[in-house]
């Protein structure tokens, strides 16, 4: 079965949209479609701006995303990684502090709260630090890559944050550049994938995939195209869901639609942010309403 067949017998096809408008709630407990809020590369320290990077701001971006997700009728919400900011060289007392103030914010979204590992949450800290000082809800918790199910979606949350040599990141010990997802975790993905073939699925990392698109291959995973076989082989993934690149990023190979949000760290606020509510619904579309600086797309 080609995987735009397997779409039409599950949802009628898949549609991805964003208007740059917030998203109405939609039927509240009868309602029958996924919706949550997503967002990526916070990159919060407090330390002056450089460039384009806003570093203080992003608390109240946060702040804003988290109250814009509160109103909206969400079932959870994720950030992409690079929650945190910090030199490798630097001391970790500092970034942890930090750590503590903006997952506070995040936590204060009424509902389930996922992370995923991005290269500079482990810039001067241990995985295990960062997995220490933020929640994921249920199950994931401590875990930097796992999966869950909301509304019959199946989640799955991928760690590439590991060198080629198979090492994780900790403490600055790696090339943001090269980054990797490990056998045994590619033998987990398939394994989740194969064990649930009929239930629609969304994948979240932070670094690239879909280094066929003429993106630059250093914010893409080294060995993307062994995973991009993994999610090919199994008809229904419909979408990937990445941060990393803070310009954003948007492709489709074989059925799945590759989604690269804009990072909420650039420029300032409060003209500025960058956020998403994402609405899966029971029919199998997929509408993005993004935010201020996240790109509306229709495809």
């Amino acid at each position: 079965m080609r995987r735009s067949e397997f779409l039409k017998i599950i949802s009628g096809g898949v549609v991805l949209l964003a208007t740059g408008q917030p998203c109405k709630a939609s039927g509240g407990r009868n309602r029958r479609s996924l919706r949550f809020g997503i967002l990526t590369d916070t990159h919060f320290s407090d330390r002056p701006t450089s460039g384009s990077r806003h570093y203080r701001d992003s608390e109240l971006k946060m702040h804003e995303a988290i109250e814009a997700f509160n109103r909206a009728d969400l079932d959870f919400i994720i950030e992409l990684g690079d929650m945190k900011d910090m030199p490798a060289s630097a001391d970790p007392a500092p970034t942890l502090r930090d750590l503590d103030r903006i997952e506070s914010i995040f936590r204060e979204f009424d509902g389930a709260t996922y992370h995923v590992l991005g290269n500079h949450d482990m810039d001067c800290i241990t995985k295990q630090e960062f997995l220490a000082h933020t929640t994921n809800t249920g199950r994931a918790k401590g875990r930097s890559y796992y999966s869950f199910v909301a509304r019959g979606v199946r989640c799955i949350v991928l760690d590439a944050n590991f060198n080629l040599d198979g090492t994780p990141y900790s403490r600055g010990n790696f090339d943001w550049r090269r980054a990797m997802i490990p056998a045994e975790q590619l033998r987990w993905l398939e394994g989740e994938l194969a064990a649930h073939p009929k239930q629609p699925t969304l994948i979240f990392l932070h670094q690239l995939l879909d280094s066929f698109s003429g993106v630059t291959k250093n914010v893409c995973v080294s060995n993307a195209e062994q995973v991009r076989e993994v999610l090919e082989r199994h008809k229904q993934v419909l979408a990937v869901f990445q941060g990393h690149h803070h310009a954003g990023h948007y492709s489709h190979r074989a059925g799945i639609h590759y989604v690269t949000l804009q990072g909420m760290i650039e420029q300032a606020a409060p003209d500025h942010n960058s956020y998403a509510i994402v609405e899966v619904a029971s029919s199998g579309e997929i509408r993005i309403d993004g935010f201020k600086d996240c790109r509306s797309r229709q495809l």
